[in-house]
């Protein structure tokens, strides 16, 4: 059941979207065009919107182009990971 939960997040996470961030999220069609450059994950989020930003951001600090959430999850405070591309 949390399983589930967590990935109902995905979706939600990679509908949410930004304005001014350096780095662009993606969509798996266009990543798979993308040279992937590494993998960023950011933990501790008080909400969806929070933890976006946090691998957005950190995403840009690496110099990527974009990005794209692989995962998340969490109940009180949330983690997730991206995958980066250039």
């Amino acid at each position: 059941m949390k399983n589930i939960k967590n990935f109902a997040l995905i979706p939600l996470l990679i509908a949410t979207s930004f304005a001014s961030v350096a780095a662009d999220q993606v969509s798996s069609q266009s990543a798979a065009d993308a040279q992937k450059i590494g993998v960023v994950s950011a933990s501790g989020a008080s909400s969806l919107s929070a933890l976006e930003a946090e691998l957005a951001s950190k995403a840009e600090a690496t110099g990527a182009n974009s990005y794209r959430i692989i995962s998340a999850g969490g109940q009180n405070k949330l983690y997730g990971t991206a995958e980066i591309f250039n």
